[in-house]
């Protein structure tokens, strides 16, 4: 059974809906017709359209896969153009539903997906979200969680994806339980991998390719969290371990995480915290490295998808680099050409994130703090692709965070710009809910915002971003003192 945090009735509930999905999905392929199945570029995106993918491909179905940035009239007219007997859409279309109603209506349509809602959907629809069953989507399942659960539905024997499910809600960062661990919903997703034997779980450090790489690699590649002079910076991490007395080489054989013993596991923490503090962060930072991990058995060493965070961030690379088919491929078990292009994207990924994480602190004012928010001052310079993933690792480095952080960019030839906006639990235990203010706020002109209480997003025209964050910033102070919010 799941976590506490979610009753037997609740999940017995989503399990009904998911059934629901299931049979519609059989009758279609059964009647020979095409399934179209639309996700999101992020990796819960990308593991969902996997999963469902490699579901269809065991059913002999006709079906095509769509990733998408996000849904708005344009790309809906385009899916509608297309005219498939069945769109299926995973980790996007809950926040939609305004316009999937209006332009949808007369399609067969399956939404899976764990965003906030605050529309009712078609009754044609079968609309499988957790929040309807009582259920947090920002914490106790992901998109791709909700995929498995309507997999599983489909057949048994896609228990054998569930250790994807995991991949996806790592992904979007749902380890919110003691130790870093999943819980809630996404508990028995993972109990379903360790049965069918493909994942293994241990508390441990939690070091990016913690059992593929060499320890300074495994520092260097760390980006969560980011790790001042240390990630990115390969030289520099072999000359903070031969610092703090630990060998990275034993004979000719570089060491790997997993040759530490427990004493130079414990100088490893302690040097970090120590390291964070002496650049203005909090030592606190450095216990985020040390939780749960959870290793792919199956998967080959030496490879990016050995451990779950960083097969994770494999597939977010694939989706913010343009890439997005290779990601897909690789969830549905491609371990040749696509994964060896992948390992190229990622490579390019951690540069670009190093680049722009280094642009935005090389001079004051490009991360504002105001009264009630961060800004992180994107402007034009960062990819509006990758926007949340910087907005992401920002929220965890920056000290002693109290107040929620909200990063934008521009859109590459267009005349509207990228918000993406994080904030901590201990906010949204105090009443913040950011899906609903960039909700209310992008609706303030006329653009779409939305997300979860702890993460959300927004599009917002270029000449309106100052009066956006102006209006966001005012937003905030209002919820989190208990005030009706409005634009």
């Amino acid at each position: 059974m799941p976590d506490e945090a979610v009753s037997k009735e609740q999940f017995d509930s989503l399990h009904n809906s998911a059934k629901q999905a299931a049979d519609l999905i059989l009758e279609t392929v059964e009647s020979h017709k095409l399934v179209h199945v639309v996700s999101h570029l992020d990796a819960d995106g990308l593991a969902g359209a996997g999963i469902v993918g490699k579901a269809l491909a065991r059913l002999g179905a006709s079906f095509r896969i769509r990733i998408e940035r996000w849904l708005d009239e344009k790309n809906i007219d385009s899916i509608a153009a297309d005219k498939p007997a069945l769109t299926v859409f995973t980790d996007l279309g809950s926040g939609n539903l305004d316009i999937l109603n209006a332009q949808l209506a007369d399609n067969h349509l399956i939404i899976l997906d764990h965003h906030q809602t605050t529309e009712e959907a078609n009754p044609e629809f079968v609309h499988v979200n957790p929040h309807l069953h009582g259920i947090d989507g920002s914490r106790d399942l992901s998109g791709a969680g909700v995929a498995y659960l309507v997999a599983k539905a489909l057949n048994e024997v896609n228990i054998d994806l569930a250790q994807i499910a995991v991949i996806g809600a790592l992904g979007d960062m749902q380890d919110k339980y003691e130790s870093r661990a999943l819980g809630g919903a996404n508990e028995i997703i993972v109990e379903d991998a360790e049965t069918a034997g493909n994942l293994q779980t241990e508390t441990d450090l939690m070091l990016f390719g913690r059992e593929t790489r060499p320890i300074h690699k495994a520092l260097a590649y760390t980006t969560v969290p980011f790790i001042p002079d240390l990630s990115g910076q390969e030289d520099r991490s072999v000359a903070f371990l031969a610092r703090i007395g630990i060998t990275p080489k034993k004979g000719d054989r570089w060491r790997v995480l997993r040759d530490l013993s427990e004493e130079e596991k414990k100088k490893l923490c302690s040097a970090l915290a120590d390291h964070f503090a002496s650049k203005g962060l909090s030592g606190n930072i450095a216990l985020n490295l040390i939780g749960r991990v959870y290793t792919l058995s199956h998967e080959e060493p030496w490879t990016p998808l050995r451990d779950a965070r960083e097969f994770s961030v494999l597939l977010n690379s694939t989706g913010r680099m343009g890439r997005a088919g290779v990601g897909v491929s690789i969830c549905m078990g491609d371990r040749s050409a696509a994964l060896e292009e992948a390992g190229k994207v990622l490579d390019e990924y951690r540069r670009t994130i190093t680049k722009y994480l280094s642009w935005l602190t090389e001079k004051p004012g490009r991360i504002e703090e105001l009264t009630n928010i961060y800004v992180a001052h994107g402007q034009g310079m960062i990819d509006d692709k990758m926007i949340g993933t910087i907005s992401s690792l920002l929220s965890t480095n920056i000290p002693n965070l109290e107040k929620p952080l909200i990063a934008y960019s521009a859109i590459q030839g267009e005349e509207f710009a990228k918000f993406s906006a994080r904030t901590i639990d201990l906010l949204v235990e105090k009443g913040l809910n950011l899906g609903e203010i960039l909700k209310i706020a992008a609706e303030k002109y006329s653009c779409r915002g939305g997300g979860h209480n702890i993460a959300a997003g927004a599009q917002v025209p270029v000449k309106n971003v100052d009066a956006f964050i102006k209006l966001v910033n005012r937003l905030v102070k209002q919820q989190l003192e208990g005030k009706p919010i409005e634009g």
